[in-house]
């Protein structure tokens, strides 16, 4: 039985497999090897088999996987068929564009709807999702049970608004404001930090430009 523990390099890499075997045009074999999907995406054929491995155990030597039987087992394991309802609070530009963006449904992620202070703001629509005013967040997290809070305000707002949204049930924060957030034990807070992006991109280019001299 493969383990459903799986390290966090792990689970960085499994959408990766996903969305490559998801768009890997149909040949004429139905089986796909580990040694195959590591050459595709650049990566050490041992740790794409120790990766899957973590996750399937439909893998025959010398054979690979079915193609269709794995990227279910994938998609069951990293929670795609199992929809999570979210809520957003900070419909600025970036939170707008999450609202919008429609490809979330097919990685398990259903924005509900967005929260705003801004009553300029609030009672419009974004990807023909609702935005609501803040007085109405507690109510319709509990009452639709919702346990992910997507956070795109300003900094200095972000941790009011995660004390709210774990006071209203929510469990896993998808943290977007570039400051640190603390949360009781029990609750996830994912950071999607664009200056560490940035400055590892920028360290990339200073060394690239350093070997062409």
């Amino acid at each position: 039985m493969p383990s459903r523990s799986v390290s966090k390099q792990t689970l960085q890499r499994l959408p990766a497999f996903l969305h490559y075997l998801k768009s890997r045009p149909e040949g004429p074999s139905r089986y796909i090897s580990a040694t195959a999907i590591a050459e595709a995406l650049g990566l050490n054929d041992v740790v794409v088999r120790k990766d899957l491995a973590s996750v399937s155990s439909s893998g025959r030597p010398k054979v690979g996987y079915v193609r269709e039987e794995l990227i279910g087992e994938l998609e069951r394991f990293l929670g795609y068929d199992n929809t999570q309802d979210a809520i957003l609070v900070g419909a600025g530009k970036l939170g707008k564009a999450l609202l919008s963006y429609d490809v979330f449904p097919q990685y398990g992620l259903n924005i509900l709807a967005g929260f705003d202070t801004d009553p300029r703001v609030a009672g419009t629509e974004a990807g023909g999702k609702k935005i609501l005013p803040m007085e109405k967040l507690e109510s319709l997290c509990r009452r639709m049970g919702v346990r992910i809070g997507i956070i795109t305000v300003p900094g200095e707002q972000a941790q009011g608004v995660c004390d709210r949204l774990i006071a209203s049930g929510v469990l896993a924060v998808w943290n977007f404001a570039n400051v640190h957030l603390s949360v009781p034990q029990g609750v996830l807070v994912q950071n999607e930090n664009m200056a560490v992006s940035l400055a590892i991109l920028s360290n990339h280019l200073k060394e690239r430009s350093g070997t062409t001299k």
